[in-house]
């Protein structure tokens, strides 16, 4: 790996809103080593090399939902640059029932989140002085906007990540708001993480941030769906997008989602923002949810 002053790390860097991030940040860091990590690659390095016409995109296999895989993950990378960037973006969401990892807990919350938390807790030495630590979430926290899927209720992290068939169901509505708290789990982990980090007063200047893609017709987060929804989702969504804004404004392609991840993650523009929920490219409050929602709070 000679000849990069840096890497760059996105996870689920292979598909949608992060195949995007990535190429744009390859095309413009090109004295950067960008991974993409995922559990396939469907040749997303190659294409994102053949396009921009550079050859500073890999990919290295991970499973954000065994725990042993995110340390083999973490430990191959201990002879390569320091990191300059940690995008934590892949995403899952399962609306067919519950399931559980090999480590006994629900498999959105530890794809979403658990996995994502051990990658950054493992990388955290080899970061930069001046890393951005970027987690991609979802608006679907909001209680009081237009939203599509249910409020997401947070009791503890250990119901969270346990849940028992007494205290959940297998419905399509049920599977959503767990993708939902997932993400609500992914903020206040960046909030937590800022605030720790600004109490140690350390000489470091990392800026952690995290932000919301919006909906983006055309990725993989259907891929559970039915066959039907996920052909509406995948071929007629997203040439609706400009019909859809009017009703959900924040409506993106997932190369406008994943140019803005991207920009949040390069742009000088964003230094020193720590600590920022982002709407896009829009700084926002993420405060609008009721009492339910954090029944014992986080």
């Amino acid at each position: 790996m000679n000849g990069y002053r840096s890497i760059i790390i996105i996870t689920g860097g292979t598909s949608g809103v992060g195949y995007h991030a990535s190429l744009y940040i390859a095309k413009n860091r090109p004295d950067s080593l960008i991974i993409i990590a995922s559990r396939t690659s469907a040749g997303a390095a190659e294409s994102i090399n053949r396009e921009n016409r550079r050859n500073n995109v890999i990919y290295l296999p991970i499973d954000l939902s065994d725990r042993d895989d995110v340390r083999r993950f973490a430990a191959q990378l201990s002879s390569y640059p320091p990191i300059s960037a940690l995008v934590l973006n892949a995403g899952l969401q399962i609306t067919s029932g519950l399931f559980f990892t090999k480590d006994g807990i629900e498999k959105t919350l530890a794809v979403n989140h658990v996995g994502h938390a051990l990658l950054f807790s493992l990388l955290k030495p080899k970061l930069t002085d001046d890393a951005r630590i970027v987690c991609t979430s979802s608006g679907m926290h909001d209680a009081e906007g237009k939203k599509r899927l249910p409020q997401p209720h947070y009791t503890s992290a250990a119901q969270l990540a346990h849940p028992t068939p007494s205290e959940t169901n297998h419905t399509n509505m049920e599977g959503r708001r767990r993708y939902a708290v997932s993400k609500l789990c992914n903020i206040l982990f960046t909030y937590a993480l800022h605030r720790r980090f600004t109490q140690m007063k350390s000489p470091r200047r990392w800026t952690i941030i995290s932000m919301t893609p919006g909906l983006v017709p055309g990725t993989q987060l259907a891929r559970d769906a039915s066959p039907f929804v996920r052909w509406i989702w995948n071929h007629i969504l997203p040439w609706m997008i400009p019909i859809i804004r009017w009703a959900v404004p924040n409506t993106h392609s997932a190369k406008e989602s994943g140019e803005n991840l991207a920009k949040l993650v390069i742009d000088r523009d964003y230094t020193d923002t720590s600590g920022i929920y982002y709407d896009g490219l829009h700084q926002t409050a993420t405060t609008k949810t009721n009492k339910k929602t954090c029944s014992n709070g986080p």
